[in-house]
């Protein structure tokens, strides 16, 4: 954008003839007050005469807060409309529609914010568009960020009910939801959302969504990920409290809850639970891991002949790691034993990798025969792991990422080899 007439806001003598520059600074942040000023009073000289005021009331609840001396109170922003004191509500809870009678409107002294601690004026009739502190009973499990109705009779008050289980139907049903993944609850809707994206953004899925303090019923939608996917069996619970009965049935059902204020904080902790289940998991299963392995025996590297077999391979393709059964395709797929160790230039290692060659220590298993290099097998002979179903199912599970993809196609190539289907 070029040719634009541009003054400093402080000392623009026409701001429809040159474009007011504010000066700011994102490191300290000098300036955005001056922005802020600056915004608000060109839309106020020029759209002040678009305003209009309309009776019909339009409001919606941003917080639910705890105010010493009061109880539960709640802040409303009013768009359009008036609340007085004495007035019936409506309003979104976490059981269902909560209607009740407003006691009092609080705003805060003049030049003061709403959600700044200090002294309230006491109010009779607030009217759009402004903030409000609103004081009621039954307001604990009032639920943020939805609208707010005012009932003149009882008609209106069940008509109001029914827009308010609609409105929020309508908004958790608009949020889809993944067949596998945690269980998501926040305090209004508007984080809900926010925290969704954060979650989509982060490639963790999330299967159930709630408003409000996590119940037990939270924990038992949850609970059904402990049989379909133990991961995931998880709720992620951002600026909510947990019912006590919620934490104990949690405990129960071996159901994970994360609580926080901050939406990288519970990132954070969820993916610290994966890393310790997929640890877990690798060591409760490693004694089933066969990695997939072929190789050539070196004829002038042989140092034992019976058990325990040792001789000087060349690892052709694949992983060979100590605990590896191995086999002789060409000889029935004699089952030779295990790799005890593994030892490269007289050092021990846990793995050897195509292109290497090490030498190996192979011994039978209990009850099996021992099998003799030269009257069983030789160096013509190629040796391979031998996997099962069993294993190959382990490996995608639980250590794929230990595999590239030349080791994938050798472990398909051995799969057709020993008929493993």
């Amino acid at each position: 954008m070029m040719n634009i007439n541009v003054k400093l806001f402080y000392d623009n003598p026409n701001p429809d003839e040159f474009v007011s520059m504010v000066p700011t600074s994102a490191h300290t942040g000098d300036g955005m007050g001056d922005l802020l000023a600056a915004l608000c009073l060109r839309l106020q000289n020029k759209l002040s005469k678009r305003l209009a005021f309309s009776e019909e009331l339009h409001a919606s609840v941003m917080e639910v807060k705890e105010l010493h001396g009061l109880g539960t109170t709640i802040d409303v922003i009013i768009v359009n409309g008036r609340i007085r004191e004495g007035d019936t509500i409506v309003l979104a809870g976490q059981e269902g529609p909560i209607a009740t009678q407003v006691r009092g409107l609080l705003q805060p002294a003049p030049m003061s914010e709403l959600r700044v601690k200090g002294t309230y004026q006491h109010m009779k009739e607030i009217q759009g568009a402004q903030g409000v502190k609103l004081i009621a009973k039954d307001l604990e499990k009032a639920l943020a960020g939805l609208p707010l109705y005012v009932a003149t009779d009882l008609g209106e008050e069940l008509f109001y009910k029914e827009e308010v289980c609609r409105g929020l139907s309508d908004a958790l049903k608009a949020i889809s939801v993944a067949p596998l993944g945690v269980y998501v609850v926040a305090s209004t809707l508007g984080s809900l959302e926010s925290l969704l994206v954060y979650l989509k953004s982060v490639d963790i899925p999330y299967s159930g969504i709630s408003i409000g303090t996590v119940h037990k019923k939270d924990v038992m939608k949850s609970s059904v990920m402990v049989e379909r996917e133990p991961k995931w069996a998880v709720i992620l619970a951002f600026d909510v409290k947990v019912d006590k009965d919620a934490q104990k049935l949690a405990a129960e059902l071996k159901v994970k809850i994360f609580t926080s204020e901050i939406i990288y904080r519970l990132q954070t902790q969820m993916e610290e639970y994966i890393d310790d289940l997929k640890r877990g998991n690798r060591q409760k299963h490693r004694d089933l891991a066969i990695y997939p392995c072929k190789l050539r025996i070196l004829p002038d590297m042989v140092f034992n002949k019976r058990a325990p077999i040792v001789v000087g391979v060349h690892i052709e393709a694949g992983v060979v790691r100590e605990r590896t059964p191995l086999c002789v395709p060409s000889k029935d797929c004699i089952h030779l034993g295990r790799v005890y160790s593994i030892e490269s230039n007289h050092k021990p290692v846990e793995e050897a990798r195509t292109g290497q060659e090490v030498c190996i220590r192979i011994d039978p298993l209990d009850g099996e025969t021992p099998k003799l290099y030269g009257r069983h097998f030789d160096h013509n002979d190629l040796l391979v792991s031998k996997i099962s179903r069993e294993s190959i199912d382990v490996m995608k599970e639980h250590f794929r990422s230990d595999l590239n993809k030349e080791d994938w196609r050798l472990m398909v190539e051995l799969k057709k080899l020993l008929d493993i289907f």
